[in-house]
């Protein structure tokens, strides 16, 4: 019997069918690894890719991957190297990759407002643009891609200091699906921006303006009541102008929240987070309120006892809370489902109280009690205290380490 040669029998349509469904990469990578038609039909229907390339690399790779469609170039702090992406990147990616959809540059310090021009000229089709740190741009650019790529679902902004109300403007007149925007340290960010971007993007679900330092009550309490069924993250760390207001209104609007930061808002207290947690006892998973200084044992107890999804708590320099926070954790029908607590700097917490937890809570992972002079760990042997094997505690770690979860 003649032996049969599976390129003579399979149609390009058949082996393309055959390769869509291997759902692992690596069996991806090995099928374009058996002949160059294999490896044509697998570059043409690979979908992502992360990669470091010249303008030249980039043309290649654009002839190759002609239905990519999310591109990841972005750069580590601590390895990037400059200048990196450039402008000239960019503007051979606009040309030759028509059906992206997902542009990561996080990092890219040497692309400008060229660049962003590019893109908005260039991908029509783009849904999501992280350009976190790319320190040059301006409104300029990004306007360019308001107007371009009026499909966006997530951009994210972060550290792009020169960046104002106008493209707020811009998003909410050309970007209606918007769903997804990070402005953290864009100063320039007022309440009336904020006002202007809900009036046309009212599904967004993620707003993160951590450092917003101009963004106050008048401007939080617009998004809730705009985005109030779709609001689900909100992020308002060091917004020093927002205060009861603001929270009373997510209390009132945002029945579906489940993440918010709200540390060094030190003008918030317990009445309105009480309120919080009643609105969103349901939603609630994921709450950093550190540095809230008006803040006591009354609202955290509230917190933990009508927020039974609550996976995260930082209430960390919180120094009126005392272990009295811990006592109606007994009355509670069921287990807690908290994973992180941060209690740093919380000095009238004692070992008893992280007992009366414990009792209650075998689901935590992560115990930061940095700064508690009550609580060593010591104390906790001499105690008996039994922690969850999974469960790390930091005891005397730097107070500079990186948050966890939050």
């Amino acid at each position: 019997m003649a032996s049969i040669c599976i390129n003579d029998t399979l149609t390009d349509d058949e082996l393309g069918s055959i390769l869509s469904k291997l759902e692992n990469d690596k069996d991806k990578e090995i099928f374009g690894l058996v002949c160059k038609r294999w490896l044509g039909l697998q570059s043409k229907e690979r979908k992502r890719l992360a990669a470091r390339a010249g303008p030249h690399m980039l043309q290649k790779m654009a002839a190759r991957f002609s239905r990519l469609i999310e591109l990841d170039l972005s750069q580590s702090i601590s390895r990037s190297f400059y200048p990196g992406v450039t402008d000239s990147d960019l503007a051979v990616i606009a040309d030759g990759f028509r059906c992206l959809k997902v542009l990561n540059l996080q990092n890219c310090k040497g692309i400008t407002d060229k660049g962003m021009s590019s893109i908005g000229g260039g991908l029509s089709s783009l849904q999501s643009l992280n350009v976190c740190y790319c320190r040059k741009l301006t409104d300029k650019g990004l306007l360019a891609v308001a107007k371009g790529s009026q499909g966006l679902r997530s951009l994210h902004l972060d550290g792009c200091k020169f960046v104002t109300d106008e493209v707020l403007k811009a998003l909410s007149k050309n970007c209606p699906n918007l769903e997804e925007l990070g402005l953290q340290g864009c100063t320039s960010i007022t309440d009336c921006g904020l006002a202007d971007l809900v009036s046309g993007c009212r599904q967004i679900h993620f707003l993160d303006i951590n450092k917003c330092s101009n963004v106050g009550d008048s401007g939080v309490s617009t998004v809730s009541e705009t985005c109030s069924s779709f609001m689900k993250t909100l992020k308002l760390l060091d917004c020093f102008r927002v205060g009861n207001k603001s929270i009373l209104s997510l209390a009132r609007f945002c029945e579906n929240l489940e993440t918010l930061i709200i540390g060094g808002c030190r003008d918030i207290s317990d009445e309105s987070i009480k309120s919080l947690a009643v609105s969103c006892k349901s939603s609630l998973k994921n709450l950093r309120m550190d540095w809230c200084l008006n803040i006591s044992n009354s609202s955290i107890s509230c917190i933990l006892t009508e927020c039974l999804n609550l996976e995260a708590l930082d209430i960390g320099c919180c120094e009126e809370v005392t272990d009295a926070v811990f006592h109606g954790l007994g009355a509670m029908g069921t287990e807690m489902r908290l994973k992180v607590l941060k209690i740093s700097n919380c000095p009238k917490i004692t070992v008893a109280g992280i007992g009366m937890l414990l009792d209650k809570c075998n689901s935590l992972e992560y115990l930061d009690v940095r700064s508690c002079p009550h609580i060593t760990k010591s104390g906790c042997d001499v105690a008996g205290l039994q922690f969850p094997d999974f469960c790390k505690v930091n005891f005397t770690g730097s107070l500079n380490e990186p948050d966890v979860l939050l």
